[in-house]
């Protein structure tokens, strides 16, 4: 679809629907059977913008789908992407907020149409898929309360299974990724194994500077602020801060009370009050001239330890213009990018940035998954719990869920460096090694296990239990099997286990197993996982010098139920 015979070969999404409607076009791309992605609005002002929109509408769909996919590698749910290409030109501010949401349903309408099975549909519809369809829905650019609202009001009307979980961030029963700041905790864990791995800096012992883009008042960028400040105090000197107010700069490292009161308030950069700056500082607003040229130039004057982009359009870094990213005499302006940001550095400017400056770059598939895996954990709530139960214990759940988020962004973290350190390449290349190998042993166990018997089935499901938050599970797993539908139970199992192999063995574990053995050897492995933890608890009650039993315990952590398997 939509591919010239120039083009390298792209991977074939697992379904796509094409939408009509009055006054809108819209496409739906998925890449696994269960998927999970944004719906977005575009709505060009002109015609020509129109145009350009509609010639590259599904280039862009497949494209968010696709990074979606890589970025859910911990969840049971695949990527997708929905995309509708609205037309408001000469409408009304009023005008335009109708037809957006009357597209909004349509287009929600039609994909309940065909993913619902009822007597009507079976009339309408020439079915040669043959199997139950799974979608879900979260709400992107121009997606507003009331929209999600709706749509799972309607899901529920339509008769959709789980239709609380049709569309996630719901107002009352989800977890507000601004709120939580859900994002931004994955992306400091990484800057944090970076600046470690890197530059051989402790951000907690260790002075180190940011420039970031994505203002205060953004989601992404506020909170990585709030994070840093609260994880490293002072030793976190923000050098440069631009967004679509303006940029400020200091070389001594921008005032901290200031930078948290905007943060607080929900200030754009442009706020930041001068009296604040060092002798060296300033602040530039995009209401001249040069004001708007020092903002655009920001991310590549200023010289930092690393770069976090954290809002910002798509390819504002590309391989055109990649080399102002680099000083004078070649050597990087940054020598690590953490990109808390999806697009912001192209594939090609990656590239060039690691080959021609030595730059390490984690890419956004890594840094910024935690967002989609709490959008994952609302489905999984939505599914477990009524509003009521989830609202009673909301506390509880968000502060367990934000400590997954950190513990599966370490555990990708120290992977990445791990096989960076030890095979090469570029980081970027490490990153789509891993979101390979644990997408493809995911499909590949989700397959094996229609073949496996109830009883092996069952003995699995404890994977599926200790990925979900403590409070949640103890609530609510014993309902498992009558309230979430079984594709989703063999794809969350699948996950957890793929998951599992991959960050505590490595992707050339996965990798060299020949995918009709790859369940197999997962359920050996789990039962020598079990004799191992067995064998330390036994251990730990032996007499012996502290050491020497630290370093058993170390080696068999380590590699005690590879080494059981006899695989190495």
């Amino acid at each position: 679809i939509m591919v010239s015979s120039k083009e390298k070969p792209r991977d074939i999404p697992y379904g796509v629907f094409y939408i009509h409607g009055r006054r809108f076009d819209g496409y739906h791309v998925r890449f696994r059977d269960i998927a999970r992605g944004g719906l977005r609005l575009v709505t060009p002002s002109s015609p020509e913008q129109f145009s350009l929109e509609s010639a590259h509408q599904y280039d862009e769909c497949y494209g968010l789908a696709f990074a979606q996919q890589l970025k859910n590698k911990d969840i049971p749910e695949g990527g997708s992407k929905a995309v509708v290409l609205v037309d408001t030109i000469g409408l009304s501010k009023g005008g335009k907020d109708f037809v957006m949401r009357k597209s909004v349903k349509a287009f929600t309408d039609t994909i309940l149409d065909l993913v619902v099975d009822t007597e009507e549909t079976r009339k309408e519809i020439v079915d040669f898929h043959g199997k139950k369809e799974v979608l879900y829905l979260g709400p992107d650019e121009q997606v507003i309360p009331e929209d999600i609202n709706w749509v799972i009001q309607r899901a529920a009307k339509r008769g959709y299974d789980t239709p609380a979980a049709f569309m996630s961030s719901k107002p009352r029963a989800g977890i507000n990724h601004k709120q939580y700041g859900v994002t931004s905790e994955g992306v400091n864990v990484y800057l944090d194994v970076a600046l470690k791995h890197v530059l051989g800096k402790d951000p907690k012992q260790d002075s180190f500077t940011i420039k970031m883009t994505g203002g205060p008042d953004g989601d992404v960028a506020g909170n990585e602020l709030k994070i840093l400040h609260r994880e490293y105090g002072d030793n976190a000197k923000i050098v440069g801060i631009a967004d679509h107010s303006g940029c400020a700069e200091d070389p001594d490292g921008l005032n901290w009370d200031e930078l948290l009161r905007l943060v607080t308030f929900n200030l754009s950069i442009d706020h930041f009050d001068p009296a604040r700056l060092g002798p060296n500082g300033a602040v530039h607003k995009v209401d001249t001239e040069s004001g708007v040229k020092a903002r655009n130039s920001m991310h590549n004057r200023i010289e930092a330890d690393a770069f976090v982009p954290a809002g910002g359009r798509p390819n504002t870094i590309d391989v055109h213009n990649y080399r102002h990213f680099l000083k004078a005499d070649g050597t990087p302006s940054a020598p690590l990018i953490v990109e808390g940001a999806n697009l912001f550095v192209t594939d090609e400017a990656r590239q060039a940035l690691f080959d021609d400056a030595g730059i390490a770059i984690v890419k956004d598939s890594s840094a910024n998954k935690c967002g989609v895996i709490t959008s994952s954990y609302e489905i999984c709530a939505a599914m477990l719990l009524s509003e009521e139960e989830f609202f009673e214990n909301k506390d509880q759940i968000v502060k367990e869920v934000l400590d997954k988020l950190r513990q599966l962004a370490r555990m990708e973290a120290e992977l990445l460096f791990r096989e960076f350190e030890h095979y090469g390449g570029s980081l970027p290349q490490v990153s789509k090694v891993i979101s390979d190998a644990v997408n493809s042993a995911t499909d590949a166990l989700a397959i094996a296990l229609e073949t496996f018997s109830e009883q092996d089935r069952e003995k699995l499901l404890p994977l599926f239990r200790d990925h979900l938050p403590k409070t949640m599970a103890d609530m609510a797993f014993d309902h498992v099997r009558e309230r979430v539908p079984e594709q989703y139970i063999r794809n969350a199992i699948a996950s957890c286990l793929a998951s599992k192999l991959v960050y505590k063995e490595g992707t050339k574990f996965v990798e060299t197993l020949p995918k009709q053995k790859l369940a197999a050897v997962a359920l050996r492995y789990l039962e020598k996982e079990h004799e191992v933890a067995v064998l330390k608890e036994a251990l730990e009650g032996t007499a012996m010098p502290e050491e020497e039993k630290k370093s058993i315990l170390k080696l068999l952590d380590a590699g005690g139920a590879r080494t059981a398997l006899g695989i190495f």
